[in-house]
């Protein structure tokens, strides 16, 4: 098993507000000292792991710095409002042959 470690709260490739958002995207990979910790076992080799934990910390990392987009809300299209009243009728049709029948209604 190899261990990565590096120091996001030290570095001096990441700007301050770089440094923020690692830490705010990644709070279960980073320690209380401000370590990033990946590990690996899944080759064969410890130079294979090596390379993996580097991998995985540059994936993490650039991950994490990736500005998001934010969601602009949609409205509802005209063929999704229609099958949702069509739906709505029928539910109401199939409630409405569930009533008994009045009787006095019929003679």
């Amino acid at each position: 098993m190899v261990e990565g470690r590096w120091a996001v709260s030290s570095s001096t490739l990441l700007t301050e507000e770089q440094k923020q958002l690692v830490f705010a995207r990644l709070p279960n990979k980073i320690t209380e000292e401000g370590v990033l910790l990946v590990k690996s076992q899944s080759e064969r080799s410890q130079l294979g792991n090596k390379q993996q934990v580097i991998r995985k910390m540059n994936q993490l990392i650039s991950a994490a710095l990736v500005k998001r987009k934010v969601r602009r809300p949609t409205k509802p299209t005209a063929a999704s409002k229609e099958k949702r009243l069509e739906s709505k009728k029928k539910n109401t049709y199939t409630k409405e042959n569930r009533k008994k029948i009045d009787r006095n209604e019929y003679r």
